[in-house]
């Protein structure tokens, strides 16, 4: 909808309105139907920061379980030189693709008609505010939680009183000194680019916890993000940046606190992509739809219930390990912090 679009919210809301001759199955008229889905979308879009850097594959139609991801592996170099007048030999491109399943997911609430009747706020918007946070948290979960389990992993040095770095090996070695700096994010992006990963517009991208970037920002290398950046082409979520490594701060950045962890201590995955690391299915054309159901549909012989819901098919998927890395590391919060 464009900002200078008014439309009566209330007239949303009244289930008189919506039962006319041009109901939709949910009881709603196609513009309204269509107003409801795209508000659900765009309030669920700014929460999926993990989805913000994907190659991004449309969820088929009537095409089963199971989509495909495609990447195109690099050619070798053509150092022969050319013959006078002789076409060489082409070279064919080589294709991989990765197939995963698509999965439903989605959640609801109810509404009586004694609330619709009392309460003060219109309760399909409020519902579907909340519905779309709810939404929007549940697709970014699933795609970080993909991202998490990364095979390319760098695990922040143990550092003795006088400064010396030990060199960790596994999550459950660290330990409370092991907290990010800078050097990490720089062995992190001279790795991406001894890969040949390509940038992200100008920069590699960092994802990182706020309690993980607290321990950053005090650092004289961290830029933050309003001394250098273009509003217009800020990311969601920018708060700086280290050399060629922009930050990207969401509180759904990955934790653990189970027995892979160090006694007691939560560990922050701080994850550095480069471009079409992975793929993600597409919010729209089957994969969120937005559900209202007005009081009297269904089983409902005195109009007491409606509902509004949310369903979406998601998949996400490593395409290129060589293009993202994950570092681990403990923070000052790690005592306090839980699991997500």
């Amino acid at each position: 909808m464009k900002k200078h679009e008014m439309i009566d919210l209330q007239l949303f809301a009244d289930a008189s309105a919506a039962l006319n001759n041009t109901t939709s199955t949910s009881g709603m008229t196609a513009e309204m139907k269509t107003f409801y889905e795209k508000r659900l979308i765009d309030q669920a879009e700014p929460r999926l920061v993990h989805d913000q850097f994907a190659d991004y594959y449309p969820v088929p139609q009537n095409g089963g379980k199971t989509i495909e991801f495609r990447k195109y592996d690099s050619l070798p170099k053509a150092t022969t030189p050319l013959t006078e007048g002789v076409t060489p030999n082409g070279q064919a491109l080589n294709v991989t693709t990765i197939t995963s399943d698509l999965h439903q997911y989605g959640g609801w609430t109810p509404l009586t008609d004694q609330l619709q009747m009392t309460a003060i706020d219109n309760n399909v918007v409020q519902a579907t505010r909340v519905l779309a946070s709810q939404a929007g948290r549940t697709m970014d979960s699933i795609t970080r939680d993909v991202l998490a389990g990364g095979t390319n992993v760098i695990y922040a040095p143990k550092v003795a009183a006088d400064g010396t770095e030990s060199v960790v090996k596994s999550r459950a070695n660290l330990d409370k000194t092991c907290t990010l700096t800078p050097k990490l994010f720089f062995r992190a992006a001279a790795q991406l680019g001894a890969m040949n990963a390509d940038p992200i517009g100008d920069s590699y991208i960092a994802i990182i916890h706020p309690y993980a970037a607290y321990d950053l920002k005090t650092s004289k290398e961290f830029i933050e993000v309003h001394k250098y950046a273009d509003p217009e082409a800020m990311f969601r979520g920018e708060i700086g940046k280290l050399g060629n490594i922009r930050f990207i701060e969401t509180s759904e950045a990955k934790i653990w606190k189970d027995a892979t962890c160090p006694a007691g201590l939560a560990v922050f995955g701080t994850l550095v992509l480069g471009a079409h690391a992975y793929g993600v299915t597409e919010l729209e054309g089957g994969g969120l739809e937005h559900i209202v159901k007005q009081l009297g549909y269904g089983d409902d012989p005195l109009n007491q219930r409606a509902s509004v819901g949310w369903k979406g098919m998601r998949a996400a998927e490593r395409l290129v390990e060589q293009y993202m890395i994950r570092i681990e590391s403990v923070s000052s919060y790690s005592a306090s912090a839980s699991a997500n």
